[in-house]
């Protein structure tokens, strides 16, 4: 009996067995993968990358504008270089620009902190581009990690808004460091905790920082003189500018200072090395500024002003899409029996110098503000506001005014000195999330301190079509507004 019993024991034994090899061989259904998962590290919209512990989020929008009386960034039409400050029938009445922007931003936890980087750019077709053309801008790209950046970002030097103190269109309300398209630079940021940051930068200042230098040895032909388009007696570029900030975030407000050093180096005396130069002088940047939010006037308000000084220093004021002179004419007719129009030109120099002297440092200040409402959460308004002073001193004033005497009206004296002053309001409705539809109008002048006037001895002298003659000098104002329509992704 017990063998029969070992017998079967010893079967079932040997048949689970080989049930238990052919199971091993049958195809198992394999576990679901989860190939995008949400990364909650860093906000609303990052996911890990595949098979990496680094966190993407791809962002954008695209954006039409439409701009009256001034270029597709919102610049009032004090461009005479783009037809837009003639006055005449070669002006464009209105501009177009439709935008693409494209960013990616990665981040990846380390034992050094969060490393970053990130990608920004502009895919654009304007007014005047060929049917299928256009242009392909980088306006960010960097590297973050441990308190570092590295590569083109946005200047430590500018505040928080920028010259974009409230909901604006526009990238020309000028008295306000702007450079949202950023500069190349390498910076470092503390950060000491309950909101308080500073931080410190050696920046490229080649293009974003650096307004031309005027030699009077060298006088600029007559056209010049209506377009501040004169030779720029500026050298090579020999030193970075040096900015930094401190800066506390707060629930209710922000608040920042800001300061910077550049360098001025100039060119020769003469056309050759042996006719000598001037030493080099420092310029410095001064910046102030504070944004107020939970306002009792209703959710999402804030209120932003900020004021700056420079000297030798110009464009930490005047910058961003705006070029360093403004010229614009009035074309309702004759101002008296001498003149054939009036006219304003405004140069915006970092120095001045002239054979065998130094160079004189421009100074210019500025006051920048504005209010934004929220009406509900579709309807916004804001207001906004400018005023810029550009003061060359004695020495400098005389030195320009000798480069326009040759074209100046009997009587006439030239001063260099010029105010800038804009006021604007903007409305916004975003019918649905992440689309808003927008209008913007803003006035503004240039005040110039000139008198009489200056002959334009060729026609074309004082822009395209514009006849030989006396032009008065006298202040301009002038009206442009926008539209756009943005949808962000």
């Amino acid at each position: 009996m017990s063998k029969i019993k070992s017998l079967i024991l010893g079967s079932a034994a040997a048949l689970a067995a080989i049930t238990g090899a052919q199971a091993a061989d049958l195809p198992v259904k394999a576990k679901a993968v989860q190939y995008v998962k949400i990364c909650s590290l860093y906000g609303a919209g990052f996911y890990y990358i595949p098979g990496t512990d680094t966190c993407i989020k791809l962002g954008g929008y695209v954006q039409f504008d439409a701009a009256i009386n001034g270029s597709a960034n919102g610049q009032p039409a004090w461009n005479n270089i783009a037809n837009t400050g003639l006055q005449n029938r070669n002006s464009d009445y209105f501009v177009t620009r439709t935008r693409v922007q494209f960013n990616v931003d990665t981040r990846t936890a380390s034992e050094y902190g969060v490393v970053r980087t990130y990608w920004s750019s502009n895919f654009q077709h304007t007014s005047g581009d060929g049917p299928s053309s256009g242009a392909l801008t980088m306006d960010l790209g960097f590297v973050q990690f441990a308190g570092f950046t590295f590569g083109k970002a946005v200047s430590v030097f500018q505040t928080p808004w920028g010259a974009n103190p409230v909901g604006l269109n526009t990238s020309n309300l000028i008295g306000g460091y702007d450079n949202s398209t950023g500069i190349t630079q390498i910076a470092y940021t503390w950060q000491f905790g309950n909101g308080l940051s500073a931080s410190v930068a050696v920046e490229d200042n080649r293009v974003i920082n650096r307004a031309p230098m005027y030699n009077g040895a060298v006088v600029p032909g007559n056209a010049a003189l209506f377009t501040g388009a004169f030779a720029n007696a500026s050298g090579g570029q020999v030193s970075p500018d040096f900015t930094g900030n401190i800066r506390l975030d707060q629930a209710a407000f922000t608040a920042q200072l800001s300061g910077g050093v550049h360098n001025l180096h100039a060119g020769y005396y003469g056309a050759t090395e042996p006719t000598g130069h001037p030493s080099d002088e420092w310029g410095f940047a001064i910046q102030g500024g504070i944004q107020l939010k939970n306002l009792p006037t209703g959710p999402g308000d804030k209120l932003s002003i900020s004021a700056i000084y420079t000297d030798g220093a110009s464009k930490y004021v005047i910058n961003g899409t705006t070029g360093n002179s403004f010229d614009a004419f009035n074309n309702t007719g004759t101002s008296g029996p001498a003149f054939y129009q009036t006219f304003a030109v405004a140069s915006l120099l970092d120095g001045v110098y002239t054979t065998g002297g130094s160079i004189q440092k421009t100074k210019v200040w500025a006051v920048q503000g504005g209010y934004e409402h929220n009406w509900s959460k579709q309807w916004q308004t804001s207001v906004f506001g400018s005023y810029v002073n550009v003061d060359y001193n004695d020495t400098a004033s005389a030195i320009l005014r000798t480069g326009y005497a040759p074209a100046l009206v009997a009587g006439s004296t030239f001063n260099p000195d010029f105010k800038i002053w804009q006021i604007g309001s903007r409305t916004a409705w975003t019918p649905v999330p992440n689309l808003t539809l927008s209008g913007e109008l803003m006035y503004a002048v240039i005040d110039q301190s000139s008198t009489g006037g200056v002959t334009a001895t060729a026609a074309g002298n004082a822009g395209l079509n514009k006849p030989a003659g006396a032009y008065e000098f006298k202040d301009q104002g002038m009206f442009s507004g926008q539209l756009r329509v943005r949808r962000t992704w």
